[in-house]
């Protein structure tokens, strides 16, 4: 077997080692999408449960609490195994942000207590469940970010978009719950709600910009117009009770009962789109073993003089003796077929990576552009993202573009301030 052989072989066998990591991967993934439908579901039953002083959702807080805690258990198990692997695949951001989620994690009891004795107000009780899930959604985000299959790439970040997306619906549905349990929205959960009515929208869009068309087809099909309807009607209901207050505490429950039959029709989406990058890791793992194979079984194959393009450099002169042997051996003729076809099939993987890489940076911008117009300018999330896209309209500019004249335009105005 010549030494080039050996070094695909090699190749071939880190193939394999990399998407039996990414395999694992997206099970961590599964694991969490179904942590965090659990902790939804009890960050909603909670907050009806503290506005009401603990007079509804008593029973179902205390199934939903121990969902939650069995969900736990076995994401916890899959974590500890990925951190224990003889030879760590992953890389040290995923690694790190597993770390903090974990010390978060160690401080449920503590919320769940403070929710038990009313310790707690239901704002409060509500931004501590959705910085756990925040960070772990970031686990996921940092999944697709270091994926190095392109289309293991593309699944992972559709899926981020669409749990993203699931956890904006579930704090629409907790913020809700939060006014129509009270009878009345003040002006900040009303402006709260239009916010997460628009955020969680941009992630469905870019869910199914990034999805599969199984998957899409799905997501057209699992969403009951019934049920939206309903929920449209009380989204109107919400808007007007900042100026005419309502006691009538029944739409609290509705629009509970609503907005979950929703957030479960979106979770069976994730739950098939899950089982499909399952299905696509595993299917990546067999085919690099089945080429694996090929490659320890298949004879060097004795093609005359391979390297055509090089021998049409010496303009029909000969080439010296040293040069000819060396194209014509069967470890220069190895060489260079496995050159060429190595060259075509990573170009390939490389500019299909790059790509879905260009989409998640440009985004990251946007974010970061988004966050820096909140805080100078005193705008909603809302309002500072419509400003960046008129913005980059009237400028003629993308909104990466135009996000990035911003963030470079601030760096430059600090370091006038700091006077350098």
């Amino acid at each position: 077997m010549s030494s080039a052989q050996q070094l695909l072989l090699t190749a071939k066998r880190c193939d394999i080692d990399n998407l039996t990591h990414l395999a694992t991967t997206c099970d961590i993934v599964g694991d969490i999408s179904h942590f965090i439908h659990m902790l939804q579901r009890e960050r909603g039953a909670s907050t009806i449960f503290l506005v009401s002083q603990g007079t509804r959702f008593k029973e179902r807080r205390a199934t939903y609490r121990q969902h939650s805690q069995d969900a736990e258990a076995l994401m916890r198990r899959r974590l500890e195994a990925l951190s224990q692997e003889a030879r760590p695949q992953a890389a040290a951001r995923l690694l790190r942000r597993i770390a903090t989620v974990w010390a978060a994690l160690d401080e449920l009891s503590t919320l769940r207590h403070a929710i038990d004795t009313f310790a707690i107000t239901p704002d409060a009780a509500t931004q501590a469940f959705n910085q756990l899930t925040s960070g772990l959604l970031a686990i996921v985000f940092e999944a697709a970010d270091t994926a190095i299959d392109p289309d293991i790439t593309r699944a992972l970040v559709a899926i981020f978009h669409l749990m993203q997306g699931k956890e904006l619906a579930g704090q629409e549905r907790a913020c809700g719950a939060f006014g129509f349990t009270q009878g009345y929205f003040d002006d900040a959960h009303s402006a709260l709600l239009g916010q997460l009515i628009n955020d969680q929208q941009r992630c469905f869009d870019t869910f199914e910009e990034f999805a599969s068309p199984e998957a899409q087809q799905h997501w057209q099909e699992e969403l009951s117009p019934r049920t939206l309807s309903g929920i449209h009607q009380l989204r109107d209901i919400a808007r007007q009770r900042a100026a005419h207050p309502d006691t009538s505490d029944s739409l609290g429950e509705t629009w509970y009962e609503l907005t979950t039959l929703r957030i479960d029709s979106i979770k069976n989406v994730e739950d098939a789109f899950n089982a499909q990058l399952t299905a696509l890791c595993h299917s990546k793992i067999q085919q690099a073993k089945v080429a694996l194979e090929k490659a320890k079984t298949e004879p060097c194959r004795n093609s005359p003089a391979p390297c055509e393009q090089l021998l049409a450099l010496s303009n029909g002169e000969p080439l010296g003796d040293l040069t000819a042997n060396a194209l014509n051996s069967p470890l220069g003729r190895s060489l260079i077929e496995l050159t060429q076809a190595q060259s075509s099939r990573l170009q390939g993987l490389s500019d299909e990576l790059e790509n879905t890489r260009k989409a998640l940076r440009e985004r990251k911008l946007i974010e970061r552009a988004k966050g820096l117009i909140m805080a100078h300018q005193d705008m909603t999330e809302e309002e500072a993202y419509r400003f960046l896209r008129t913005t980059s309209m009237n400028q003629s500019k993308s909104m990466a573009d135009m996000a990035q004249s911003i963030l470079d335009l601030s760096t430059i105005l600090k370091r006038k301030e700091a006077g350098y």
